[in-house]
């Protein structure tokens, strides 16, 4: 699946880098502008204030108020030559040089300019409105006078004996002055605006880093493909899929994973911490569970194996085959083809003899030709060695006992039918009866095996080595038939079943294969059981078949283990049972 790319040739992070680039500097932009604009709303504010407070200072001098009375007082126009030396004009330019003020001027109560930096302009009428100011009212503005723009405050004078005001003081500062720290200002919002960029750039840079090693070079694009074809894959396969990181949590698990482990939940949780016995846990971590291991009435294969990226570990990958029922199929596979060996060994034995009696007829010998023809039908059409095999009339059980019987003879074990036998009818399921039955009588061989091989070497303490030619390995079947169902046991002359030890279930640490397992040289290298799956695959396979295959005796101190197995609807009974 090809990944989605919605940048064309830019990568994510290099996309992300510009967008944060681009946030930041708008947001930067932004606020200088709104830092600018305050700080010249600040100034005019503070340029304002100051102009009010000289104006009020001054209207409150009590030289001033008296002066102004006395002018407003006086019906007629104030001389100009009088104010130009005067005390009024006086007071006002010191003021106006200390606090580096414009102007300060100072009118009567008909607008005319007691005091103004431009002495020409004295006892004329003042260019800006003052009918407001005189009604009792401080006016704060920017105006536009005879000196230009400027920031003023007009405060009106008040007699000392109250009543109406009698004039007024303008204060003005002018633009340029009020203005004159801003560039200052300006220069450090800029700085501060430079620096939150170049903040941002780092930031996203060691961002952008962070965010590429976390997703390992992998692109959003990328992962969104990834979770894509991961989700296709793990919905789309019959095998279980689990993903460990490298703590050993569960980040992945499919629904065939816990299915078949019999999982609840496993995501977020430790690979150990899940409900599985211990020894599944260390088998399939350490690999030992790609031979196959039995978790519940399944045959898993598990193969674990780690995960990583360059030179990064990132946690181990499980995959969970079920074999289950390809191991059931080896099984019945095995047994058929070994009682196919014993019909093809009775095949030609019976063919052998055939040639006999024929070469005892062609020689014109009736007699002798008669009494071998009796022998055979007396004795059977080949002599497994098995006793009591005649108790057994099937002739495909006759095989599976008579093909397992000559296996165990090449290892030292006979193998006899008990006495108790009673089976009537014929056998329907010839594999699955075939299969149970072969794995019970495996076990058993092995076992017995053991067994023999621990007297001669002296292990088994307190029981005595066999004499030459005592045969002290035995395996015993007993087959019953009840209508359509048949009931089996298989006793074996070993060691019995170790306590603790459920035979139903595979053990794989060292101790319990060296204890499951015949020596090398007694092994059987193409025996389905050397694995440890013929007793819970014989298990499975009766249940299925609505029966079961369970321990009658687990022996012990010198007794062997007895296995029996009910095994549902694969008899036909004969007509006689019939009726």
């Amino acid at each position: 699946m090809r990944p989605i790319d919605a940048g064309g040739d830019v990568r994510f992070a290099t996309r992300l880098l510009l967008v944060q680039l681009a946030t930041v500097t708008a947001v930067v932009v932004v606020c200088t502008v709104v830092f600018g604009w305050l700080a010249v709303r600040q100034l005019r504010a503070e340029s304002e204030a100051s102009a009010l407070n000289i104006a009020r200072t001054v209207a409150e001098d009590p030289d001033v108020k008296t002066l102004v009375s006395a002018f407003s007082a006086d019906p007629g126009t104030p001389d100009a030559a009088d104010l130009r030396g005067g005390t009024l004009q006086l007071l006002a330019t010191d003021v106006a040089e200390r606090t580096d003020a414009l102007f300060v001027v100072i009118t009567d109560d008909h607008g005319i300019r007691l005091a103004h930096p431009n002495e020409d302009l004295l006892g004329q009428v003042v260019s800006t409105p003052f009918e407001e100011v005189l009604e009792g009212n401080e006016i704060v503005d920017w105006e536009v006078g005879t000196l230009g723009e400027s920031a003023r405050a007009k405060v009106p004078v008040l007699p000392d004996d109250g009543g109406a005001p009698v004039g007024e003081v303008s204060v003005g500062f002018e633009r340029a002055s009020v203005f004159d720290d801003l560039p200052a200002l300006a220069l450090s919002i800029a700085v501060v605006a430079v620096g939150a960029l170049a903040l941002a750039t780092l930031t996203t840079l060691l961002l952008r880093r962070r965010f590429e090693r976390l997703t390992l070079g992998v692109q959003p694009e990328e992962l969104v493909a990834l979770v894509q074809n991961q989700t296709a894959v793990l919905d789309g396969v019959g095998d279980g899929v689990i993903a460990l990181d490298v703590d050993g949590t569960v980040r992945v698990c499919n629904t065939a994973a816990e299915r078949m482990l019999g999982l609840d939940d496993p995501i977020g949780r430790s690979f150990h911490d899940l409900a599985l016995a211990p020894d599944a846990v260390d088998d399939i971590r350490s690999g030992r569970a790609r031979g196959g291991v039995v978790i519940g009435d399944r045959v898993l294969y598990v193969d674990s194996r780690p995960v990583t990226r360059g030179a990064q570990s990132l946690g181990d990958v499980i995959v969970v085959r079920d074999r289950t029922d390809v191991e059931a199929l080896a099984t019945r596979l095995e047994s058929v083809r070994a009682m196919t060996e014993a019909l093809r060994v009775q095949r030609h034995e019976f063919a052998n003899r055939l040639h006999v009696a024929a070469g005892l007829l062609d020689a014109e010998r009736v007699p002798d030709a008669r009494a071998f023809l009796g022998d055979l039908l007396a004795r059977g059409s080949v002599d497994f060695a098995v006793p009591g095999i005649e108790r057994v009339p099937d002739p495909f059980l006759q095989s599976l006992l008579g093909a397992k019987a000559l296996t165990a003879r090449e290892r030292g074990v006979s193998v006899r039918v008990s006495e108790d036998t009673l089976l009537l009818g014929t056998l329907d399921a010839v594999e699955d009866v075939a299969a149970i039955l072969g794995n019970l009588l495996d076990n058993a061989l092995a076992a017995s095996v053991r067994a023999a091989v621990g007297r001669v070497d002296g292990t088994r303490a307190g029981v005595p080595a066999p004499a030459a030619g005592d045969s002290s390995a035995w395996v015993e079947v007993a087959l019953l038939g009840d209508r359509e169902e048949l009931v089996l046991t298989v006793a074996d002359s070993g060691d019995g079943i170790p306590p603790g030890i459920d035979p139903f279930v595979r053990r794989t640490d060292d101790r319990a294969r060296a204890q499951a397992r015949p020596a090398p040289e007694h092994r059987d290298p193409d025996a389905v059981h050397g694995r440890g799956f013929g007793l819970p695959l014989s298990r499975d396979l009766a249940r299925r078949l609505g029966g079961e295959v369970w321990v009658i005796d687990p022996g012990g101190e010198g007794r062997g283990a007895v296995f029996g197995a009910r095994i549902p609807g694969v008899l036909r009974p004969t007509d006689e049972e019939s009726s």
